[in-house]
């Protein structure tokens, strides 16, 4: 009798396995587009959750940094699990970089409207994704889909949030190894900071880059000399006082967050260190320049943080409220 060759071995077994495999087992644990089409008779989840954003966008449109923020330090931390917006006197919420995190009643009312069509079907991870999406094209202007099918996670302590969210003075070669833990390239970090082109900061994060840049008793040498006297008025040197710094003064979304590096304007000492390090400025000059490649660019890279360490299939849970484990 003759022995079959090792490609016959082989394609014989995988014949096997695919005629074997349980395919809707495995789709129901990934992340797809449109996860909820169906799932909720003829009711679009994505719409429904859209109607609550934009309402709130119409009388806040600051709810773009907020829930930026938000997704970003959930997926951050455990990955995207929604352990952010569980309460609790030891929950993450109660850990110090959280503490001015906003967007949870957000998130409250989007949970509210979709269970209100079909209860316990769709996640909190999920809204805070989508939601984030819809937040930036109410303001970027250019939606990227999002990918669904996330769980629920069962832990949220704040001590983990130190350990894996990058601190808000940390270097770029020190971010660019916390991202790298994440899967996230460097390009990808460059373009994910580009939502600082929204929001705010307080001065307690600057005054060493305004008066005492790395313990020289003189300002970030880096730092357009207009730049510092205005932020200086913001952020006087002997006060307890701690304002707040508008990181743009453009309330959109858009590039000219990488224009203001390369004009040695940026806010935060990572911003700027962005336009100077050699494996972040390359894409920083790009972006600068070319204006149409940003949104498409940065939706891909929300895309991908929100890919972090997900959750799915039969792992987790569906909360009945986002601030909450189940009862089990």
């Amino acid at each position: 009798m003759k022995m079959k060759s090792k490609a016959a071995v082989i394609s014989s077994s995988l014949v096997f396995i695919l005629s074997n495999w349980a395919w809707g087992d495995w789709w129901e644990g990934a992340l797809q587009v449109g996860f909820y089409r169906g799932k909720c008779g003829i009711a679009d989840v994505e719409a429904i959750v859209a109607g609550v954003v934009t309402a709130r966008f119409v009388r806040d449109p600051t709810i773009v940094a907020a829930l930026l923020r938000l997704q970003y330090h959930d997926c951050f931390v455990n990955g995207c699990d929604a352990s952010i917006l569980v309460d609790g006197s030891n929950s993450e919420k109660k850990a110090p970089p959280n503490l001015s995190v906003r967007g949870f009643d957000i998130i409250d009312d989007a949970k509210a409207a979709v269970d209100r069509i079909c209860p316990g079907v769709v996640s909190c991870a999920d809204l805070i994704i989508i939601a984030t999406r819809d937040v930036v094209f109410l303001s970027l202007g250019v939606r990227y889909e999002v990918q669904t099918g996330r769980r629920d996670g069962l832990v949220s302590l704040p001590q983990n949030v130190s350990l894996f969210l990058p601190p808000p003075l940390a270097s770029v070669s020190h971010s660019i190894a916390l991202f790298a833990n994440k899967g996230l390239t460097p390009t990808d970090m460059v373009l994910l900071l580009g939502a600082h082109s929204v929001g705010v900061v307080h001065c307690s994060l600057l005054k060493d880059r305004l008066y005492n840049f790395r313990n020289t008793g003189r300002p970030d040498p880096t730092m357009d000399p207009f730049l510092l006297n205005l932020l200086r008025l913001r952020c006087p040197q002997n006060t307890p006082t701690n304002n707040i710094v508008n990181l743009d003064q453009n309330p959109f979304m858009d590039n000219s967050y990488y224009q203001r590096l390369l004009l040695k304007r940026g806010i935060l000492p990572i911003d700027q260190e962005l336009a100077l390090h050699p494996l972040t400025r390359g894409t920083v000059m790009t972006l600068a320049t070319r204006w149409f490649d940003f949104p498409s660019r940065f939706g891909a890279a929300m895309v991908k943080l929100g890919a972090i360490e997900v959750l799915t299939g039969s792992q987790g849970e569906i909360r009945r409220s986002c601030r909450a484990f189940n009862e089990h």
